[in-house]
């Protein structure tokens, strides 16, 4: 289906907007009234200007208040009309969007709304425009898509249809199944908008807090096969109004919306009883383990330390990098001092094991998934990436019994293959915690989804003693891979170079006590935590005081959940990054969240 997105969108002037939206390859735009208002260009160059670029000006917004009116109000209403109608034909436009009444509605009467519309309807065919009338949210008398329909159909005019807006629908939680009942060729135009699911007055939720689809809790999937079964032929358009990306880089914002519009195409004819010509992406599994964690730096040598601190064992250098492999039963740690002059240890990439990753390198390529590039030579193993939204690179490789190929190219001094490491407490990579800034956390949720199939499965906020940092997490559908995803608050930065801001990589071991202690003895030095904390464990979970006093004696945390424990410590902070490790009993599933704000505070003080 074709593909437009209205310019409000977007931040910018609107000729820059144009340029974006036609550069990330969408079909046409909605020309936000605003953004023409503002624009030095004249009708005729914006018109111009679209049509160099192959986009099509598919809908001119809004026209307010023009229906349930007495008849006072509706000779201005005709007024107004006929200025914007003149206007739109110097741009090349046939479709306005008429919001329904809000503020100056004083009939509620579907007939009368119907008869102003009929002659709204009239005056625009004159002009060769039509109207697509949509039921707002917060519409006075008509907030539901069914009454638009049925004043629709009572003023029975060919100029007259209805424009179906997602975030109007589904925010009020209407049924969008009657979608169907309305004949396709009626079916004017088709907004969509994502949004997570919030409390507050439908207005500011809508005017703030839409989001791309995929990023949200809207079923959109299903609301456009509902769409789709209807008849619809027209373009699929975004309509996001939303503060963050309203100020992020325009060209970005618009790769990321069409991404999203790519990702819902495919999930909607992923749905057998869907019909039309829904384009379909290469269909890829989801990642089902880790393969490493990449850490960069001039100089990885404290992270050496820390790793035999932790029983990791050296499996060699790289026959052509200044790159070393560290592993621990399943979990494999890269250190890369390539290209890195100036750095400090941080999380550069990490890779996944996926079962096709041909498939997955398809996949990300018809999404317009940026690729991260590294240089390999004859012989290597080529892995390919991409690059997510706060930077990191994200590898995948074959997932195969055994070790994967790439880690033969690590030597030891004699030129031979590393030997597989021994068993010690780190058995696998549990989960890897991930530093999003705050503007790009939502096109991070829809790039692992899209991407790599995983699910957000929650968000929650931490206190700390700098403020409140929200996370959301992503992972496979069977855990394997998990992806808490952190936004730290506004000006976290400047206040301190802290733990909010740094990424890290939480080990799944046996035994943590058992670990803690071999390393503190290695000289280790786990992040303190105080005393009170453990005053606390005791109250709220009535451990026995020995037990309590283990775990205080070795710095770890304690959570419960039922039947369920989960045991963890952390490392300092080296550079950007800092390591913890866990222990999960009778199938614990979650990631100790009573205990963040005590590590952030822990962290806070260390710095």
């Amino acid at each position: 289906m074709r593909t437009s997105i209205a310019t409000v969108c977007l931040s910018g002037t609107l000729v820059e907007k144009l340029h974006a939206c036609a550069r990330a390859g969408f079909d046409g735009v909605e020309i936000f009234e605003p953004d023409l208002v503002a624009a030095p260009e004249s009708p005729e160059e914006i018109r111009a200007l679209a049509s160099r670029l192959g986009l099509t000006l598919d809908l001119y917004q809004p026209m307010r208040d023009v229906e349930g009116v007495d008849e006072a109000a509706f000779a201005e209403v005709l007024r107004r009309a006929e200025a914007k109608f003149a206007l739109m034909q110097r741009l090349g436009m046939d479709l306005v969007l008429c919001c329904s009444n809000v503020g100056s509605a004083t009939v509620d009467d579907d007939a009368v709304s119907a008869s102003q519309l009929r002659r709204l309807g009239e005056l625009a065919a004159g002009f060769g425009i039509r109207i697509a009338y949509e039921a707002l949210a917060w519409g006075r008398y008509v907030d539901d898509y069914r009454r638009a329909w049925r004043i629709v159909e009572l003023a029975a005019h060919p100029a007259v249809g209805v424009c179906l807006d997602s975030f109007h629908i589904l925010s009020r939680g209407h049924d969008p199944a009657a979608i169907e009942q309305i004949p396709g060729e009626r079916i004017f135009f088709v907004q969509l908008a994502d949004a997570p699911a919030m409390t507050m007055d439908v207005l500011s939720w809508s005017r703030h807090h839409r989001l791309f689809p995929g990023e949200g809790s809207f079923d959109l999937a299903a609301f456009v096969a509902h769409v789709v079964r209807a008849g619809y032929t027209g373009p699929l358009s975004l309509e996001v109004f939303n503060d963050t990306f309203r100020q992020t880089d325009v060209r970005a914002t618009a790769v990321h919306a069409r991404r999203s519009l790519r990702w819902l195409e495919d999930a909607t004819a992923r749905r057998a009883d869907t019909a039309g010509g829904l384009v379909r992406l290469t269909e890829s599994a989801a990642p089902t383990g880790f393969d490493f964690a990449e850490i960069k730096a001039e100089d990885t040598s404290a992270i050496e330390v820390m790793l035999t601190q932790l029983g990791f064992t050296p499996r060699g250098r790289h026959r052509t990098k200044p790159v070393t492999l560290w592993s621990s039963g399943a979990a494999r740690v890269v250190l890369n001092e390539q290209h890195a002059v100036g750095l400090s240890p941080h999380l550069a990439a990490i890779g996944l094991l996926v079962p096709e990753p041909a498939l997955l390198t398809e996949r990300a390529r018809e999404l317009g998934t940026p690729i991260a590039y590294r240089r390999t030579y004859a012989a290597e193993q080529v892995l390919d990436a991409a690059g997510a939204p706060d930077g990191t690179e994200i590898f995948w490789g074959a997932a195969a019994a055994g070790e994967p190929a790439w880690t033969t190219e690590f030597e030891h001094g004699t030129g031979a293959p590393a030997d597989a490491s021994p068993a010690s407490g780190v058995v696998a990579i549990d989960h890897v915690s991930l530093t999003e800034p705050w503007q790009a956390v939502d096109e991070a949720v829809l790039f692992y989804t899209s991407v790599f199939g995983l699910e957000p499965v929650g968000s929650t906020e931490v206190a700390s003693s700098q403020g409140l940092v929200q996370s959301r997490v992503m992972r496979s559908p069977g855990g394997e891979v998990r992806l808490p995803l952190n936004v730290v608050p506004a000006g976290f930065a400047q206040r301190s170079r802290d733990a909010g801001l740094a990424q890290h990589v939480a080990f799944r071991c046996t035994d943590a006590r058992g670990l803690a202690r071999a390393a503190r003895a290695r000289g280790l030095d786990v992040l303190p935590i105080p005393g009170n904390y453990y005053d606390d464990l005791v109250a709220r979970f009535g451990l026995e005081p020995g037990f309590v006093a283990e775990l205080q004696e070795l710095g770890l945390l304690y959570d419960r959940d039922g039947e369920a424990e989960y045991l963890q410590f952390y490392t300092g902070i080296v550079g950007q990054l800092f390591c913890e490790f866990v222990e999960r009993r009778a199938g614990y599933d979650g990631y100790g969240a009573g205990n963040a704000p005590v590590r952030l505070t822990a962290q806070g003080a260390g710095r």
